[in-house]
C-alpha cells in the first residue's frame, strides 16, 4: 500500500459497500441494500482487497465471514464512516441554527414508546430537531452503521447482526393476532389455532424482524404455510384492510396497542408468550452518542418504565 497518509483510489463506496457485506455476510444482500447489482458489489470489493493487499473475507465457505484483516478494518472504516457523518451533519447544524437526534424506529417502538418519549424531550425548550426514520430492520441498522442514526429504537436484531452494536433493554412485547371487533372467530369457544387458516392473514414479510419468530409460532401449532397470506410492511394498510375485512393481523402488540384500548381491534383468544422478545435500545459500541441523543434515550427509558409498572398493576 502506498505511504501517502490516504490511498487515493480508496473511494467511500468501497467503504460503504465494504460495511454492508461484512454487517449482512452476503454481497448480494448488500447490492440489494445499495441499489447496485451483485457483481458491481463484488467488483468494488475485490479493488477494496486489491487497492489494501489483503483478503478482508474468508470465500472458502458457504457464508462469507471476515478474516482477521477484515475484522481490524471493520473496527475502523465503521468509525470512519460515522466520523465523517458526523462532521458533515456539524457543517449543517451549524448553518441551519440547530442540532438533530436522528431516531431509526421500527412500527412497534414508533407507536407506542416514541411519540411520549419524544413529546417529553421537545418540552425541555432544546434547541434541538428530532429526525424520526423508520422502515425495515436492516435499513435500519444500516443508518446507524453508517452514522445516519444516533441509534435505533425497537426489537432486538439477531445475534450475527449485532457486530459493532449494544443493545440496551427496555420493555417486552408479544406478538399478537389482532382482528377487527366483532369477527367470528372472537365468539368461538374452544379455539383452535387451525381456524385462522379459513380467514386472510396479514403477515410480516421474509426478512422483518418479526418474521422467523411467527414462523416458529405457527409452525409450533402445526400451520407450514398460510394459504391466503398478504405481507406488508405498511401499519396504515394492516390497520385499515382488517378493521374493514375478516383479515387476521400477526403484528407486534405495540403498533396496535391504541387500536386496542379504543376497541377497533381485538386479540384471539391464543397463547403466543413463545413470541415474547427484548425491545430496547440498540447503539454503536465504538462513538458515544451526543448529548441530545442521550437526553431522548433517557425519556425513552421513562416511558418504557411506565408502560413496565402499567404491567404489573
Amino acid at each position: 500500500m502506498s505511504d501517502r497518509l490516504f490511498d487515493r483510489r480508496i473511494k467511500l463506496r468501497h467503504i460503504v459497500c465494504f460495511l454492508e457485506v461484512a454487517r449482512l455476510k452476503s454481497v448480494g444482500g448488500a447490492a440489494t441494500l445499495l441499489g447496485v447489482t451483485q457483481p458491481a458489489a463484488s467488483k468494488t470489493i475485490l479493488e477494496l482487497e486489491d487497492i489494501l493487499g489483503v483478503a478482508l473475507f474468508d470465500r472458502s465457505r458457504r457464508n462469507l465471514s471476515l478474516t482477521e484483516a477484515g475484522e481490524v478494518f471493520l473496527r475502523y472504516a465503521g468509525a470512519g464512516v460515522t466520523a465523517l457523518r458526523q462532521g458533515i451533519d456539524s457543517i449543517d447544524q451549524a448553518q441551519s441554527g440547530g442540532l438533530v437526534v436522528k431516531v431509526a424506529a421500527l412500527p412497534t417502538a414508533s407507536a407506542r414508546i416514541l411519540p411520549d418519549a419524544v413529546r417529553r424531550f421537545t418540552a425541555e425548550g432544546l434547541k434541538c430537531r428530532v429526525r424520526v426514520v423508520t422502515g425495515p430492520n436492516a435499513y435500519l441498522l444500516s443508518l446507524l452503521r453508517l452514522g445516519d442514526a444516533d441509534f435505533v429504537v425497537g426489537r432486538m436484531a439477531a445475534p450475527e447482526e449485532m457486530t459493532g452494536f449494544s443493545f440496551e433493554h427496555l420493555y417486552s412485547e408479544e406478538v399478537r393476532l389482532v382482528v377487527r371487533a366483532g369477527h367470528p372467530l372472537l365468539d368461538r369457544k374452544p379455539f383452535d389455532f387451525a381456524m385462522i387458516e379459513r380467514y386472510p392473514v396479514l403477515m410480516p414479510p421474509p426478512g422483518s424482524i418479526i418474521r422467523p419468530v411467527v414462523e416458529r409460532l405457527l409452525i409450533a401449532h402445526g400451520i407450514a404455510r398460510i394459504k391466503d397470506e398478504v405481507e406488508t410492511v405498511s401499519n396504515a394498510f394492516g390497520r385499515s384492510f382488517t378493521r374493514s375485512s375478516d383479515a387476521i393481523w400477526i403484528i407486534s402488540e405495540g403498533v396496535v396497542t391504541e387500536d386496542l384500548a379504543e376497541g377497533r381491534l381485538a386479540i384471539l383468544p391464543l397463547d403466543t408468550s413463545e413470541t415474547l422478545g427484548p425491545v430496547g435500545l440498540t447503539t454503536r459500541t465504538d462513538i458515544a452518542p451526543t448529548l441530545p441523543a442521550n437526553l431522548l434515550m433517557e425519556a425513552l427509558r421513562d416511558v418504557a418504565a411506565n408502560i413496565g409498572r402499567s404491567a404489573k398493576a
